[in-house]
């Protein structure tokens, strides 16, 4: 059976893969030479094939706005074709079962990766069915806060927690924050999500549970766990500087929404602190026992799942103590209001969960493992560190974060293990970290929040304000060279 490498001088194979009379004859040729125990698949025209899948996938993705098609259409049928792919090219050479193993393991990844994100989803599911944002932007009106206000705020909060509560959590909680408070406002509601995408990227860079990528270099054991704060002043240029320039261009004007008395369903108060307990007990999984995050996620999904029981159980005793309370008083309001009282029901809020999204994710993570596994992240970080000094490859790559997950990326460079000081590998999570910001796609906030504030926050949206979002990337860049000089020698 004759090999399918990609000879150079070949343009008429570019022209041709498009037809489906071609893929035939891909799928019965083998690859090259075998690497690692894996079959580089780099120079072959399965592995062209499945890169032109990749890109034409991802096309698809980035004109969601113009076709309206969700954006798990295309990485799901992506990944299932460059897998298949793989998996044909590996039972022909009789290796099945480490193409098997290779993709149990790319998809343990998202596995986590997934729950994780979904018990936050069902949280902030149920928190806003307990009219907590309600509330909340009840509040803010109140107070009188202006929309160059609130874009401050909103910002400055998810700064400050995604280093806690990690920037995927934060930037979920504070779209939804957004998107009740200037219900409406598309535009607005564009700038504002930008604006804690940035931010919440940028916080979750000096922290080592800020962000997937950070813990992975802290699990590695390369950089110590008070080391990553010297990241902090770079992480807040990158932040502060696309920040400024878009709150010039917000206007001064106030929310105009309609001021109402917003109640707050009963255990609305107890779930939000469920929420912080989650999060702690997460954490806590990680710096205390070693294991995953998830773990502790999904503990605190069982928190939920707890205190749902204990609702549904004692609302009939709750109603009969408010409605005489309420009638002795003859609150009328207040009555009426329990009339519209329901059970709280968590696996209602897991539906509502964005699923779009989450297979989105399935879709991206599963086409990158697949490149990845036919040798082609590696080609690169080779290409790179191999060519090119640090400091270059490392900006280059975070750059690349923007289009292809920084997961992947930062897993090819601990995997190639280049010979760096600490200052470059603090480099790299920087960059990998805030890199993503570049894209409303590259980043696991970006892609959430286009999902949350689906119509008003898109990608066209966010490719508008990347001169500026790009300033910052540069500017903290610079200033981590300058402020932690020192760690660059050796």
């Amino acid at each position: 059976m004759p090999k399918l490498y990609a000879a150079s001088g070949q343009p008429r194979f570019f022209r041709r893969w498009l037809f489906l009379l071609t893929i035939p004859l891909l799928l019965v040729s083998l690859p090259g030479h075998a690497m690692n125990g894996a079959l580089d698949l780099t120079e072959t025209r399965v592995g062209m094939l499945a890169i032109a899948v990749f890109v034409l996938a991802y096309m698809l993705v980035i004109a969601e706005e113009k076709l309206h098609m969700r954006k798990s259409k295309p990485v799901l049928v992506a990944a299932g074709i460059i897998w298949a792919l793989i998996g044909w090219v590996y039972v022909n050479n009789g290796m099945s079962a480490a193409s098997e193993q290779a993709f149990r393991t790319t998809l343990l990844e998202f596995t986590e990766l997934m729950l994780f994100l979904l018990v936050a989803m069902t949280y902030i599911n149920a928190m806003e069915e307990r009219r907590v944002f309600d509330k909340l932007r009840s509040w803010m009106l109140l107070k009188g806060f202006s929309y160059r206000s609130l874009f401050w705020l909103t910002g400055g909060l998810a700064f400050v927690l995604s280093p806690v509560a990690d920037n995927l959590t934060t930037a979920l909680l504070m779209c939804a924050v957004i998107t009740k408070v200037a219900e409406g406002d598309k535009r607005f509601i564009n700038l504002a999500c930008i604006n804690v995408v940035v931010a919440a990227n940028a916080g979750g860079a000096f922290s080592p549970f800020g962000d997937i990528t950070t813990l992975m270099v802290w699990q590695a054991g390369i950089v110590e766990f008070h080391t990553f704060f010297a990241l902090f002043f770079p992480a807040l240029a990158n932040f502060l500087i696309p920040a400024i320039i878009m709150s010039l261009f917000i206007k001064s004007d106030k929310p105009s929404s309609i001021q109402e008395d917003v109640w707050l369903k009963r255990g609305a108060r107890r779930i939000v602190l469920l929420f912080l307990l989650t999060i702690a007990t997460a954490v806590t999984c990680h710096m205390l026992l070693g294991l995953p995050p998830v773990l502790g996620m999904m503990t605190g999904l069982g928190y939920l799942q707890f205190f749902g029981y204990f609702l549904r159980q004692s609302l009939p005793r709750s109603l009969e103590r408010k409605r005489e309370r309420y009638s002795r008083r003859g609150d009328q309001k207040k009555l009426a209001q329990l009339g519209s009282v329901v059970p709280f029901d968590i696996f209602s809020r897991v539906a509502r969960s964005e699923w779009d999204t989450l297979l989105f994710f399935y879709g991206v993570v599963m086409c990158v493992g697949g490149l990845g596994f036919m040798g082609y992240l590696s080609l690169l970080s080779e290409a790179l560190y191999g060519g090119w000094d640090a400091t270059s490859a490392n900006v280059t790559l975070g750059a690349l974060s923007a289009l292809v997950d920084n997961i992947p990326v930062m897993f090819a460079v601990l995997t190639m293990e280049p010979d760096m000081s600490q200052g470059h590998w603090l480099l790299i999570t920087l960059t990998a970290g805030v890199g993503g910001s570049l894209l409303s796609i590259g980043s696991a906030a970006g892609v959430a929040v286009m999902g949350q504030a689906r119509g008003a926050y898109t990608f066209m949206g966010h490719l508008r304000w990347m001169p500026a979002i790009f300033l910052g990337y540069v500017v903290s860049i610079l200033l981590h060279l300058w402020i932690n000089a020192g760690s660059f020698a050796g």
